[in-house]
Order: C-alpha cells, then structure tokens, then sequence
C-alpha cells in the first residue's frame, strides 16, 4: 500500500491566515483544558476542539476518579491494583507518580468547583472491579465527566490568556527541522490556518469510532494519534484496546455505558437463564479487571447462544439504585427498561485505547516542541490492561504536567514568531465520488469482528488486506471536508493497531489472541513502537 502521505490536504503560506501562540492545545477533554490551566498567564494559549468543548470521552465518563482517599487504603494498595491489573507492561515510576499525586488532583477539581459526592463530612467513594478498596470519588451518582467538565471549562472560560475554538478540525503538525510549530487547522468559516506554536500539547483522546460496538462519541477517530503518526512522532502499544464488559444493547439503539460502578454497587452478571457466571471464569466475579470481565461474557454468550448477557440490579435496594444511577436510569428507561426491577442487556464494547503517543514523564512525546496529554497517550501507567477510573486521574495528572512543561520551555523561546516556509501541493486523484459512510461502517464492522476482544491470525491477516486494499484509494485522495480526513486517520491508526496485534504473539491483558493463549515474558515483555521517518 502507498505510504500514508505526510500532509492530508495541499496548503500554501501565502494562500492561508496565520495565527500565532505560545501554547497550542488540540483537544478540550479534561487533559486539555487541565493542560490550559497550568500555562502561566502571561503566555498565549489556543485551545483547538474538533466538535463543542462538551464532546469527549471525558464529558461522557460516568465512574469517577480513583485515589487512596478512604480508610484504611493506602497508596501502595492503588499501585498495586493498577500493576495487577495492566501486568508487567506498566511503568512502575508513572504508576507511583500519578497514584500519589491523585489527592492533590481532587483537590484541585474541589477548588475549581467540582461538586463530588459526599458522605457526611467526607467524600463518597465507590469501588469498581479490579480495585481492593473503595476509592473512586464520583459526582451526581453516575455523571462525573460532566460534572468535572462543567467547572473546569468554567475556569478556563475566565482566563483572559485563553482562547477556545470550537468546532476547529486539526488537519496536521506543522513541523521543520524535526520540530513541531503549530498545526494546521480547518473550520467552515474561515476554512484553512496555519497556527504557529511555540510548544504544542496533544489531547485529542482516543480511537473508539474505529469499533462498531463502542461507548466512544463520534469524535473519538484517532485524529491525534495519526496526525503525530504523520509528523513522525512515535506510538506504542496500539495492540492493547480496552473492552468494557457492560454497554448497553439493545438492537436499532444506541449504544450507552454501564457503568462499573453498577457492579462495584452489588450488581450481578447473568446469563440468558438467569444464571450467574462470572466466578466460572475468575473468583473475583463481577468485580474482576474489564479484560476479564469482558472476555467471560463473550464466551458466555458464545455458551448460550445469544447476543448478550444481562446485569441485575434487582436484588438491590432500589431507592438506593436511583440515587446512585441516575443517568443510567433515565437511559434505560427511554427503552422501556427499570432497573430496579429490570434486567439490562449488556455486551462488551469498544471503551479505551491504553497505546498512543509515546511520553515521557512530564509529558514530552518523541517529536520536539510536541507534547501530549490522556488517552492519545502510552504513558505506562495503563500497561496491557486500565484499571477502571484511572483515566480521568491520568488526565490531570498529565494534563497538569504538559502544561507546565511546555509553558516553561515556551516562555525560553526568546525568538520572534515567524512562520516557516512549509507547504503541500495538490496532487491529481481520481474524480470518482467515493461513499465514505460505506468505507466507514465497513471499517468498523471489520475491526468488531477480527480485531476485537479475541484476535487471531489469520483474521488479523484478512482485516489487513482489507484495510490495505481501501488505502490504496482513500489515502492518496485530498479531501475537503472533515468526513474524509477521519476516514483517512482511522485507516491510519486502524493499520498500525492490527500490525502490532499480529506481531504480538502471546495474550496479555486487553490483547487475547486465541492461537496464543498463554502469556510469554521472555519474548514479549517489551513495546512494539511505530514511527514514521
């Protein structure tokens, strides 16, 4: 297949705006706007979003953030949960990092305005699966993204060194002399801009789209992952997509997270006969780590033949059950379901992407004057497998970090902007029309099917054939609109996740691959990284 081209559209200096920052962040999830946040005020700040500033991963996250806050616990029991359950693949350093900065980051969220869930005089913690103790701060029962998200864009909103675009594509890095300067961008209104940056943060978040069945929002298409891919920054781990076990399915509706919470809260998993399962597979049942979780529903629903499993909260007080799920309880009733008195189908969805853009500690990818920050990240923390909850607290701690590093390194740039002479040309592609929306849910169906909670090779081998089959004709084309450049960064990323899942021959974590069954530490204890030179 042709190689991914280096810029998705033509562009000349002298035919587009330019627009000029100190900081430039892509994404308004909680890494970014966290990110913006800790710029000092007297720099510039642009902060690029692909939809509205509501649309992320991070608005829409129900369980809450994790740390060592309840009695009892202590930090070396959150470290070792989050090793147990993402193995031998995290970094103990960026565990023990983010782990112990977790209360001072809850802390922050309650200065800002975060109204968290209490219990008397302290905060109400929940317990999901793979955690020891209940630790998970939440906010208005089961909607902490929103809540989290509501203050902190109020903050944001009230720093005059901010600015917020909205409803702004990022096309590409601008990068010369193997440093990134800024992006290009692309909105309805002014169409193409060039924005030079002094340091740029990535905060893009994730590559749920990519699956038929996922608990992503529309805009989560890789677009981060495949423009630092493009500009020559490395990625890792692209093997390793978490599944969450319980997403609600209902034929012809949309799909919605259920919460681990549910479970943390006494929920059960049962089969089509009512039947009780998960310590057939592990004896921690319903609160084992999501790789678990997901992978004995799937062959439970293989066992029974049929298209899903159910949760059940029936046995559970049921003023208890609404005050704590609200929002799954109006979700589930828009499709005639109670949960008190109801069981709701679930199967296991597309849900988190533990590879990304490499970083280091503070948040420095490979390409210099590129930073990065949350879910288009591998930091280490993650591993093979998430530990639930560690997300959002991933977000902050690393959102907070890449702001703070890429303010000090802009504020040493002493030089004036200018912007550099980059361009693309227009290249001549074919004239025929092409039905991206068919490329697209093609796509997706494919990646369910052989790149999902199961993989084998000669699977993974037909889904690449595929995907290099429709690049041949997607990537040489320039779009002009936003549908083709996501369909171009999916293929993208959606190529390097089913290279590293064909190379990596053993299962661990989130990665099962059904012709290797068994873990092996000797061979695979190691990254499998892309970079395009």
């Amino acid at each position: 297949m042709p190689d991914v081209p280096r810029y998705l559209v033509p562009f000349h200096p002298k035919r587009v705006p330019h627009f000029f920052t100190d900081v430039l962040i892509i994404g308004g999830g909680l890494a970014g706007l966290r990110a913006a946040l800790a710029v000092k005020p007297e720099l510039s700040v642009v902060v690029i979003t692909k939809d509205s500033v509501l649309q992320s991963n991070s608005h829409y996250a129900q369980g809450g953030v994790a740390a060592a806050l309840g009695e009892g616990d202590r930090f070396e029991n959150h470290v070792e949960d989050t090793l147990v359950a993402g193995g031998t693949l995290c970094d103990r350093a960026v565990v023990e990092r983010v782990v112990r900065e977790a209360p001072r980051r809850i802390g922050e969220l309650i200065d800002y305005g975060v109204r968290f869930d209490r219990a008397a005089d302290r905060l109400a913690l929940g317990r999901e699966g793979g955690h020891s103790h209940a630790r998970i701060a939440h906010a208005m029962g089961d909607a902490t993204g929103k809540e989290i998200i509501r203050a902190v864009v109020e903050r944001v909103e009230h720093l005059p060194n901010v600015e917020l675009w909205e409803h702004t594509f990022t096309l590409d890095l601008l990068t010369r002399d193997g440093v990134c300067r800024g992006a290009l961008v692309w909105n309805g209104r002014h169409g193409k801009t060039a924005i030079w940056a002094k340091q740029t943060i990535l905060a893009t978040g994730g590559a749920g789209q990519l699956y038929r069945e996922t608990t992503n929002p529309e805009v989560a298409t890789g677009d981060g992952m495949a423009l630092a891919y493009r500009a020559g920054a490395e990625l890792r781990d692209l093997e390793f997509v978490q599944f969450h076990p319980t997403v609600l399915y209902i034929a012809g509706g949309s799909r919605h997270l259920i919460s681990e919470a549910t479970r943390g809260e006494g929920a059960w998993l049962v089969d089509r006969h009512g039947r009780r399962f998960m310590t057939d597979y592990d004896p921690r049942g319903e609160l084992a780590p999501r790789d678990v979780v997901s992978l004995a529903i799937v062959s439970q629903m293989e066992k029974t033949r049929h298209t899903n499993v159910y949760l059940d909260m029936t046995h559970i007080d049921p003023q208890r059950v609404r005050s704590r799920f609200p929002g799954i309880a109006a979700v589930c009733a828009e499709f005639g379901l109670d949960i008190t008195k109801d069981r709701i189908p679930v199967r296991p969805g597309a849900h988190y992407m533990m590879g990304g853009v490499t970083v280091d500690l503070e948040g420095r990818s490979t390409l210099p004057g590129l930073w990065a920050a949350g879910e288009v990240t591998s930091t280490g923390l993650h591993g093979a497998n998430r530990l639930a909850s560690n997300s959002l607290l991933e977000a902050l701690v690393y959102g907070a970090h890449a702001g703070e590093g890429a303010s000090a390194a802009a504020e040493d740039i002493h030089d004036s902007f200018h912007a550099p002479e980059i361009e693309n040309p227009r290249v001549e592609t074919a004239s025929e029309p092409l039905n991206m929306a068919d490329i697209g849910n093609s796509l997706k169906s494919l990646m369910w099917r052989d790149v999902g909670v199961r993989r084998e090779a000669e699977t993974l081998t037909d889904a690449l054939e595929n995907i290099e089959h429709w690049s041949r004709y997607v990537q040489v084309r320039q779009f002009a609109e936003p549908p083709g450049w996501e369909l171009q960064n999916m293929l993208c990323i959606a190529r390097l996740m089913i290279e590293a899942a064909l190379a990596r021959q053993e299962s661990r974590g989130a990665h099962i691959r059904t012709d290797f069954p068994t873990l092996d530490e000797d061979r695979w204890r190691r990254h499998i990284c892309f970079c395009r030179m």
